[in-house]
C-alpha cells in the first residue's frame, strides 16, 4: 500500500463523532476521526514500513500521524528522528501515545527520554516520563538501573507540584507504573505516592481537579496487579 492509498482508506474510516472527541482533547484540522482499533486491518497489510511512516507523519493529519507510529520501525530511528517527530507533536495524544510509545520500542529509548525530561518543555517532559511508563510496563526489571529509577521517584516528589499540567499527569502515571510494574521499588513508589499526595491540574481556565497516584496504586494492590507487564507496547 502506498501513501495515497493509506490516506484514502483512513479518510473512509473517519467518523464525525470520533473527530469531535479528538478535537475536544486538543486535536485540530486536518484529521478524519478514525478510531484506533479500525486501523488494525490496514496495519496488518503493511506491518512495518518506516518510509511510509515518515510520509504519513509529516502530513500534520492527526490520524495519519497516529498510524505512522503504528507502522514505524523504532530501531531504524535515530535520536534526531524522534526529536523531529516530537517537534511536531502538538498535543499530548501525539507526544505521549504516538511518539513516546514508538520511542519505547527503540534501543535508545532511555537516552532520548532522559533528554526530554530535562528539557523544560511541557510536552517533551510529558513524553519523556510517559516513555518510562511504557518501558517499565513492558521490559524486564533487570533492564533498568534501580538507583536511577529511585532518583526519578525523588525528582517526582520534589517537582511534580510545580510542573506543567500535562507533565504532572505523566509524572503521576510514572509513580503508579513504578509501584505496579517495577517490583524492586514498589515500596519506595508507595511511600513516594503518599508523600506527593493529591496533585492539582487545570481542566480548563476556570476549573481544576486533583489526581492521586497513591489511590490508584492501592486499587492495583487490592486487585493483585503488582508485577504487571504487557507483552507489547504498540498494539
Amino acid at each position: 500500500m502506498n501513501f495515497e492509498t493509506v490516506m484514502q482508506e483512513l479518510e473512509a474510516l473517519g467518523k464525525e463523532r470520533t473527530k469531535k472527541i479528538y478535537m475536544s482533547s486538543g486535536a485540530h484540522e486536518p484529521l478524519f476521526g478514525v478510531a484506533t482499533g479500525h486501523m488494525k486491518p490496514i496495519a496488518k497489510k503493511i506491518k512495518i514500513n518506516q518510509e511510509l511512516a515518515e510520509q504519513l507523519y509529516v502530513t500534520g493529519n492527526y490520524d495519519a500521524m497516529y498510524f505512522a507510529g503504528v507502522i514505524a520501525d523504532p530501531k531504524a530511528m535515530m535520536k534526531a528522528d524522534f526529536d523531529r517527530w516530537m517537534d511536531t507533536a502538538y498535543f499530548y495524544m501525539l507526544s505521549d501515545y504516538v511518539v513516546a510509545v514508538t520511542l519505547a520500542e527503540a534501543d535508545i529509548a532511555q537516552e532520548v527520554a532522559d533528554d526530554w525530561i530535562t528539557s523544560d518543555e511541557e510536552l517533551k517532559m510529558s513524553a519523556g516520563w510517559s516513555c518510562y511508563c511504557w518501558l517499565l510496563g513492558n521490559r524486564k526489571d533487570h533492564e533498568f538501573s534501580e538507583s536511577k529509577i529511585a532518583n526519578m521517584l525523588e525528582t517526582v516528589k520534589n517537582t511534580i507540584h510545580d510542573a506543567p499540567d500535562r507533565t504532572k499527569y505523566s509524572m503521576n502515571n510514572f509513580l503508579f507504573t513504578v509501584a505496579t510494574s517495577y517490583t524492586p521499588l514498589h515500596d519506595l513508589a508507595v511511600e513516594t505516592g503518599k508523600a506527593v499526595g493529591p496533585v492539582e491540574v487545570q481542566t480548563d481556565k476556570a476549573k481544576s481537579k486533583f489526581i492521586n497516584a497513591s489511590d490508584n496504586i492501592q486499587k492495583a494492590v487490592d486487585k493483585g496487579q503488582v508485577g504487571f507487564k504487557r507483552k507489547h507496547v504498540r498494539c
